[in-house]
């Protein structure tokens, strides 16, 4: 097996492993750092270190040596801790990243940034220690090409110097597939002298310049560390090593002192000359499968979803006709509970905790708030919630755009707050939970708040369309409106007038919708609601005339018959219901889809009150024909992008429906209003009230 097979391995672990350095660098107290924690994140560098060192990665192999010496002279204490050298580490851990996806991509990594970063944190070696920090060795496997290529004496003096050093390296419950891999392997990181051992214990004697730490650190891209245990050995134990290759006796001549990362039950038989029996390791709680696989598997049982709701449908038919018949009825009913659960179960495959979004968050707060000088303490809720990978992915940067927004226009300076009676620190909070089929999550702050007077005198500067009767939540609105900015100057963090409007765009595009509420002086929520997922949705089956639309359950708020007293014909031959002393805009659906043979008397028809952009909508349709979960089908990758229609599914007969995008329908039906084509036929509008609403 060839090693660029575990690239994928490294590039996600690697990834993670930088995560949780950036994660404990932000929660380091300078003042009195936690040990663990420097351990923590120097661990995670020198895992990476040892990973690059093995794949070849030489630009960020040496980028993380030098971090990892001077963050082992922090843990030792003898590198004083402060603000800006912890900014420094955060800005090498940036790098690396930069680096990692470099190589992700098959392309070099930024030679300047590089350069950079290394002469930035030699200097600080210089600075706080007094000395600039040693490069490192390279892998056996790149050994000759470094030393030709090394334009330093004292680097190839260092790398000799090094190369002599004996290891034994145990593999422990390791089946032959694996152990052929690892040895290969170690042939990669020097010159294996001897090898023998069985399936529970197989020991190899390795002379390598590499360290023990990182031997293991690359052997556990493949095992978990449990298996591996690593001990120097005396150079006149390799001869009778040697001699005994072809026998399954392990190795002799193991001194009593074991490498950094050797197991204690190792040390321990090592020192008595006794083999302690070793446990079993135990297997790993996790595998990890590509994320298309997943998607492959998803698509799958929704069309056995799809299936299975038309052999319900079929014999539903059987019924009708009176041939009854109970296994039958049994059998389906089994089905489909097991579809339910199978459907269930595959779709929980994709949901991952909201921690990995908001795990991003604490770093981009420090700096916004570094750049504008104010005082920030954030604080996540419900990081366990899940949400479907998918949409974790895309609401990420519409989430950052609303977390810079509060730090800029929300959270005032310390000075300022500290003269109101604010404490001078503000407080931030990201929160996420379930409510019914969505997701709720939420950016709160306890800064100034909106100033509705200030907003409108905004947007009438901007020419738009408002009146003083507009309610607050419609006033909050504005902000999304496509460049619209209320700061006083442009900087690096706002003022542009663009992002909001593609916030509001972006959650709107993954089926959901976003929410202000706020009071002048105590602070700003922006709430976002969003499916759990976009590949099954709930959704209300409605006829109008022959022809089944289904409407995403979570916009549906109530539904009644309107009578001839509630409907008001508008100026400009808009029509409005009045629902408990709330004027309506009204969406005939057969007129804004062209849909024939509908009803067209408004009083024969269901008004289906229905949300949407903040907004409540009431939508005419000819007949309510149930809730159902359904299997969505995107429609721009298998047809074209169709005004008012957000996806389309299957249904039990085989026949499609058409999934209806509630904003889009409202701006459809505005433009047809403007072209001329009317909600209402001319000939009707006397049905409707002439006095309009007050």
């Amino acid at each position: 097996m060839d090693i660029a097979d575990f690239f994928d391995t490294f590039f996600e672990e690697a990834e993670e492993l930088l995560s949780d350095m950036e994660q404990h660098l932000l929660e380091l107290d300078v003042d009195d750092p936690d040990s663990e924690q420097l351990n923590a994140i120097f661990r995670a560098a020198h895992s990476i270190k040892g990973g690059a060192g093995t794949f070849g990665f030489t630009v960020l192999q040496k980028t993380t040596h030098i971090l990892e010496n001077l963050l082992d002279y922090a843990r030792k204490g003898e590198l004083t801790l402060r603000a800006d050298l912890v900014d420094t580490f955060l800005e090498a851990k940036d790098i690396m990243h930069e680096q990692l996806n470099a190589y992700r991509s098959e392309e070099e990594p930024n030679q300047e940034a590089f350069e950079r970063i290394c002469q930035t944190l030699q200097q600080i070696a210089l600075d706080e220690i007094g000395e600039r920090l040693d490069a490192p060795a390279a892998p056996a496997a790149q050994s000759q090409k470094s030393q030709s290529s090394s334009s330093s004496d004292a680097e190839a003096a260092m790398e000799e110097e090094a190369g002599g050093g004996h290891l034994l390296v145990a593999l422990l419950n390791v089946d032959e597939k694996e152990r052929i891999l690892l040895v290969e392997e170690l042939e990669q990181l020097g010159d294996v002298h001897a090898q023998s051992g069985d399936e529970k214990r197989y020991e190899v004697i390795l002379k390598s310049s590499v360290s023990a730490d990182d031997i293991e650190a690359v052997m556990c891209f493949i095992i978990e560390p449990e298996q591996i245990s690593i001990t120097a050995t005396e150079v006149e134990a390799v001869e009778p090593a040697a001699s005994q290759s072809d026998s399954p006796a392990p190795v002799a001549k193991t001194p009593p002192v074991p490498a950094a990362k050797a197991s204690p039950e190792t040390s321990k038989a090592s020192s008595t000359g006794k083999e302690k029996p070793k446990k079993a390791a135990p297997e790993s709680a996790s595998i990890r499968v590509s994320v298309d696989k997943v998607d492959q598997i998803i698509n799958l049982v929704g069309e056995l979803i799809i299936t299975q709701s038309m052999l319900d449908q079929t014999v539903s038919d059987l019924e009708d006709q009176s041939v009854g018949n109970s296994s039958l009825q049994n059998g389906m009913s089994l089905l489909q509970r097991n579809a339910r659960d199978l459907q269930e179960a595959v779709m929980s495959i994709r949901m991952i905790p909201m921690e990995f979004v908001f795990s991003r968050f604490p770093r981009v707060v420090r700096d916004t708030a570094s750049k504008l000088g104010k005082e920030i303490e954030l604080i996540t809720e419900g990081k366990s919630t899940e949400l479907d990978k998918s949409l974790v992915e895309r609401i990420t940067d519409p989430l950052t755009h609303l977390v810079r927004n509060s730090l800029d226009h929300g959270v005032e300076l310390p000075d300022v707050r500290e003269a109101i009676g604010k404490p001078r620190v503000g407080k931030l909070t990201l929160s996420a939970r379930h409510q019914g089929g969505n997701i709720l999550i939420e950016v709160r702050d306890d800064g100034a708040g909106m100033d509705r007077d200030r907003l409108l005198a905004k947007a009438r500067e901007n020419g738009l369309n408002v009146a003083d009767t507009m309610s607050d939540e419609e006033v909050f609105q504005l902000i999304f409106a496509p460049g619209f900015s209320t700061a006083n100057e442009v900087t690096d963090v706002s003022g542009r007038g663009v992002g909001m409007d593609v916030v509001k765009r972006n959650i709107q595009s993954m089926g959901g919708r976003v929410e202000i509420q706020s009071k002048l002086g105590e602070g700003t929520n922006t709430r976002i609601v969003l499916p759990l997922t976009l590949a099954i949705l709930d959704g209300m089956s409605i006829k109008v005339g022959g022809e089944t639309f289904i409407l995403p359950l979570s916009t549906v708020l109530e539904s009644l018959q309107p009578s001839k007293d509630e409907m008001y014909a508008m100026a400009g031959d808009d029509v409005v219901i009045k629902v408990r002393d709330e004027y309506l805009p009204v969406i005939a659906i057969h007129e804004v889809l062209d849909v024939e043979n509908a009803i067209t008397d408004p009083t024969k028809s269901i008004a289906v009150i229905v949300q949407g952009e903040g907004r409540r909508y009431a939508m005419l349709v000819d007949e309510l024909v149930g809730q159902q979960q359904v299997v969505v089908k995107n429609l721009e990758d298998n047809y074209r992008k169709v005004p008012g229609i957000s996806a389309a599914t299957i249904l039990g007969d085989g026949s499609v429906a058409l999934i209806l995008d509630i904003t889009g329908l409202h701006r459809l039906s505005r433009y047809k209003k403007e072209a001329g084509k009317k909600v209402v036929n001319n000939q009707n509008l006397s049905f409707f009230k002439e006095a309009e609403p007050s």
